[in-house]
């Protein structure tokens, strides 16, 4: 499958591997996270190396799977991917101002106002910033997180989360007011002085 016939078929997820014959996974994702935040997309690949891990998240996928793999697994993230909470219509209107910063969770966008700058977040990314918005300067504990947004608290999806975190802070870095801490052994907050 292509990029473009990707956006054609509008699937419900994506399932890509790194090493396709013509077109490399990444740079399937990279074109497709162009025109398209919303649908999940999930690697399962044989490329395991931190930077491929790195890559596939930076990229804007959701979820990160190594081969070799059991079946039941796979079967458990697509499902965690699909079954994510449609969102209510009082949480669809919810926007979120952090700093210099306003995060709207239904569109994934984060619009930095002094310069008008839009960026559209992956989904995955979009959710623990919203998990962080709610939370109100409070700790988010990591297991809390993880249950959530991937439904398993293992290692694997404890570093992606550190990934995205990665990610996130970087996104904010124009205002130096915002910090997500890391606060050791429990979880995230979100401070926006």
């Amino acid at each position: 499958m292509t990029d473009r016939k990707a956006c054609e078929l509008r699937p419900d997820i994506l399932v890509v591997d790194v090493m396709m014959p013509k077109l490399s996974g990444f740079d399937m994702v990279k074109a497709i996270r162009q025109s398209d935040c919303e649908t999940p997309i999930l690697f399962l690949t044989a490329k395991t190396t931190v930077d491929d891990v790195v890559t596939g998240f930076n990229l804007g996928a959701d979820d990160y799977l190594k081969k070799p793999f059991a079946i039941p697994e796979l079967v458990a993230r697509m499902k965690n991917l699909l079954g994510r909470k449609q969102p209510s219509r009082e949480e669809t209107q919810e926007s979120y101002t952090i700093g210099e910063y306003r995060f709207s969770p239904e569109s994934a966008q984060l619009l930095h106002t002094p310069t008008r700058e839009i960026t559209l977040l992956p989904r995955r990314e979009a959710d623990i910033l919203q998990l962080l918005c709610k939370g109100g300067g409070n700790i988010i504990p990591t297991q809390n997180i993880l249950l959530s947004l991937w439904g398993d608290d293992d290692f694997f999806n404890a570093r992606s989360l550190q990934v995205l975190i990665t990610r996130l802070r970087h996104r904010f870095s124009k205002d130096p007011r915002i910090q997500i801490l890391n606060v050791r052994g429990t979880g995230y907050k979100l401070i926006a002085e």
